[in-house]
């Protein structure tokens, strides 16, 4: 965070575009000023090439005039409904607006605009960080104009709002999300009064739409530290809303003096490990949902105490109905995260136990091309206090790799896929699509993973002609075979 002055912030907006737009509002004898998100990282000092234009008049009239300003080269939109235009030139967006002020009504959060002054538009922007502005006029042009005192808020790395925050997020309740997204992004605190705020109109997200919540928690996913943004929207109540799956999992039951650990500090702990490896929006995702089916799955047994069996599997069902609620996309994307859920318990119990060449193929042949993913979001998932079990998971982990690393060298999806598939076991036994051709599919794909014998035409043929007579299937050629 920089403080500069009028005159220093006049330099740093010495550039031909913003000189060019001074003049085309002088032209009209318009206010004009440059706000929001790009004076925000002017002083944060991080690149952004989205300009947003506020015009104390007609934004649209602006554009007209910057665009001929600018000549061919530059593409203008008009979006006469809501009253703004964009200009492009070649890797510059610029958006602009007339200033303007805004009413809601209770049940909506799009509102009701009218033709405001700078100030008024300021008053409606969400946080203070987001509500300075420089003015672009040749006289004033670099003048700060900071009414909520912004940029100190920047400084002392907080987040706030303009007016009333109940009033804020009540009127637009995207602003809550938008408001744990910058916090996490830029890694400030929520001001006490405002995070009350967030708590006292949690119920409000409910009129926001999953496409709207989704793309910010993403954006809150995409952080450094995704587990900060989830701290606040837990503690705040909007967790509850957007993701109660989640939540459930803030639950430590005791039996016999004995209690498990919490799977939702533990889940976060496993996310902030893949973040620690990956950008991997979808692998993220999954290390979020890894364990979100182990509240439907928990028991007290006497002889081992509390047991999670098959959560990932019930938790591998549960993404579906959580990504379509979500409005998260329902295609590949979706079953790759669906898929390591499933599957992250495969690396653990191999690494728990001997590392057989049998179990690494299999792990292979069902994760595919996702198994170095998988690997990354199961070790993640060591957590564990107890610092020697933790020292020999990781080093079975190592030996797994290794043997994927030999397997992947041989050309394992040669090695893997047997020569002989359904289509070929149909035509030699006369069999439509059917559960008989399935079960010898399956034969011959556990003697290649297993090792039991080669992958290789005259062994296989030989294994499945026995598998189909105990099977009782006629392994008499059929009559039209030639």
């Amino acid at each position: 965070m920089v403080l500069y002055s009028d005159s220093e912030l006049a330099q740093i907006l010495d550039k031909d575009i913003f000189h060019l737009v001074g003049e085309a509002a002088d032209a009209l004898g318009v206010e004009c000023y440059v706000v929001g998100g790009y004076v925000r990282d002017i002083f944060l000092q991080r690149p952004s090439n989205d300009i947003d234009v506020v015009v104390v008049g007609s934004g649209i009239e602006v554009a007209k005039e910057v665009k001929k300003r600018l000549g061919r080269k530059a593409h203008l939109s008009v979006f006469k409904n809501f009253g703004t235009a964009q200009v492009k030139d070649h890797d510059m967006e610029l958006e602009f607006v007339g200033a303007r002020r805004e009413s809601y009504s209770h049940d909506s959060r799009k509102p009701i605009v009218e033709d405001g002054t700078l100030e008024d538009d300021q008053n409606r922007r969400d946080f203070t960080i987001n509500a300075c502005a420089i003015c672009l006029n040749r006289q004033r042009f670099g003048e700060l104009v900071d009414p909520f005192d912004g940029i100190y808020d920047m400084e002392d790395g907080i987040i706030r709002t303009p007016l009333d925050p109940d009033i804020t997020f009540s009127d637009d309740p995207l602003r809550m999300m938008r408001c744990v997204r910058f916090a996490t992004q830029l890694r400030f605190d929520i001001e006490p009064e405002t995070f009350d705020a967030l708590t006292r109109n949690a119920e409000r997200l409910k009129i926001i739409s999953g496409e709207r919540i989704s793309d910010e928690l993403n954006k809150i996913m995409l952080s450094a530290h995704p587990s900060t943004g989830f701290d606040y929207l837990y503690r705040s109540g909007l967790l509850a809303i957007i993701l109660p799956e989640l939540t459930a999992l803030d639950d430590v039951a005791v039996q016999n003096g004995r209690a498990h650990k919490n799977n939702y500090y533990h889940t976060m702990e496993v996310l902030e490990n893949v973040c620690a490896r990956s950008e991997n929006l979808w692998l993220r995702w999954a290390a979020l949902l890894h364990d979100i089916g182990k509240m439907k799955v928990r028991r007290w047994d006497n002889g081992v105490g509390w047991t999670f069996h098959n959560h990932n599997y019930v938790g591998a069902k549960m993404v579906p109905q959580i990504f379509r609620r979500l409005k998260l996309p329902l295609d590949a994307k979706m079953k790759y995260v669906e898929k390591l859920v499933d599957l992250h318990m495969r690396p653990i119990v191999i690494a728990d136990e001997v590392v057989t060449d049998s179990a690494v193929r299999r792990l292979i042949n069902d994760a595919g091309e996702d198994i170095d993913d998988l690997m990354t979001l199961c070790e993640a998932d060591i957590t564990s206090k107890n610092a020697g079990r933790k020292k020999q998971f990781l080093e079975n982990f190592r030996m797994v790799r290794e043997k994927l690393a030999d397997l992947k060298e041989k050309d394992y999806k040669r090695l893997l896929q047997p020569v002989i598939d359904g289509n070929e076991i149909m035509q030699l036994f006369d069999l439509k699509p059917s559960r008989e051709v399935g079960d010898l599919k399956k034969a011959l794909k556990d003697a290649v993973l297993d090792n039991v014998v080669p992958n290789e035409r005259e062994p296989l043929m030989q294994l499945l002609m026995e598998k189909a007579r105990e099977m009782g299937i006629s392994t008499t050629p059929p009559s039209d075979a030639s």
